[in-house]
């Protein structure tokens, strides 16, 4: 029968210890108004810009892999090419000018043509 009472005692100091304490706080952000406010924001100010610094360190060594991983890889064609089989493969030279002129050619004269009308939206209607 001691057992209820005893938790109801605990109880009772564990709200009057964090009411005291609460009450402690209020009064010391009232006394002083930078450990409340100022030191907060400057801390969070300080550290926010240190886990900035990493992140970003972070992404400058993972940019730095990759550039020397895609420099190897050009390295390997550079090699492969003082070989043989890349530069056995030679594309030819081809202008947009030269291929249209053999596309175009026998469709379009471009040297004969006459000058037409273009009607306007309101002439082919009638009133």
């Amino acid at each position: 029968m001691n057992q209820p009472n005893t938790k109801v005692i605990i109880k009772e100091t564990t709200t009057r210890k964090i009411g005291r304490s609460a009450n402690e706080f209020k009064r010391w952000g009232r006394k002083s108004p930078f450990l409340r406010y100022g030191l907060p924001l400057i801390s969070l100010t300080v550290f926010g810009a240190l886990g900035l610094g990493n992140l970003l360190q972070g992404s400058k060594d993972v940019a730095k892999v990759k550039d020397e991983h895609e420099w190897e890889i050009i390295e390997a064609k550079k090699a492969l090419s003082r070989t043989g089989p890349i530069d056995a493969y030679k594309p030819k030279k081809i202008s947009l000018e030269e291929e249209l002129k053999v596309a175009m050619q026998e469709k379009v004269d471009i040297n004969n043509y006459e000058y037409k009308k273009v009607p306007k939206l309101n002439e082919g209607q009638a009133h």
